[in-house]
């Protein structure tokens, strides 16, 4: 069974989705503040979290920033009050790789939590991309830019792969939400978006300030080489 880790302080809500999920062939565990969260994670290794944004000890934000510089590669789907879209914002922004909105349907976090464990599995890939002064490792989930290397979150790393694979040729939306999001995008959806931004922000422009990553009207993105 795959390990999840939930973290919620909504303690009703756990033990419905603990009880959906092991039908589902998840071992979920729950915590239900910041601090036993983190004390968990400090001697186990789930292969997914489901984060609230709100915790009784602080910010599931808070905690998001902290699981994504101490375990950049743990995918982590947030929880997020459905009438407050810049709390998924800002969530993605940080490093989410997906949300779904409370209160949810155990049926919608199973697909999204497949999803994203579905993108994290090893598979055939090459063993280096490259582009200019970029290069990018789908093994190692690594990009290295000139010297310096590059950190990216499963599903920034799952959209540069995609845009490395074809330098300079279009990559439509609904296949980068399938590479990075495992799904297709619904209406008014900016997850794709949000994390083409991060990974902008992180990868900067080229060295004559050209962009290297353009958005084409109708046609997607594609990595300027």
């Amino acid at each position: 069974m795959t390990d999840l880790l939930l973290i919620d302080d909504d303690q009703e809500l756990c033990d419905l989705l603990v009880s959906w999920l092991s039908q589902e062939g998840f071992q979920a565990t729950a915590r239900h503040d910041g601090e036993s969260a983190r004390a968990y994670l400090a001697g186990h290794q789930p292969a997914a979290v489901v984060l609230d944004v709100m915790l009784p000890d602080g910010s599931g934000l808070e905690l998001l920033k902290q699981l994504r510089t101490d375990h950049p590669d743990l995918p982590v789907l947030m929880l997020s009050a459905r009438g407050e879209p810049l709390d998924r914002i800002i969530g993605l922004e940080l490093g989410a790789d997906d949300y779904v909105a409370k209160p949810c349907d155990p049926r919608e976090l199973t697909a999204r939590l497949r999803a994203i464990l579905r993108r994290a599995q090893p598979v055939a890939a090459p063993n280096q991309l490259a582009s200019g002064d970029l290069s990018y490792s789908p093994a190692r989930g690594i990009a290295t830019l000139g010297e310096q290397e590059v950190a990216l979150t499963l599903s920034e790393g799952r959209i540069l792969e995609a845009l490395l694979a074809q330098p300079g040729e279009p990559v439509g939306k609904q296949a980068l939400a399938q590479a990075a999001l495992g799904r297709k995008l619904t209406l008014y959806d900016r997850s794709l978006d949000m994390h083409v931004s991060n990974l902008r922000r992180k990868l900067g422009p080229h060295a004559d300030g050209r962009p290297r990553i353009v958005a084409l009207r109708s046609r997607g993105y594609l990595y300027a080489p």
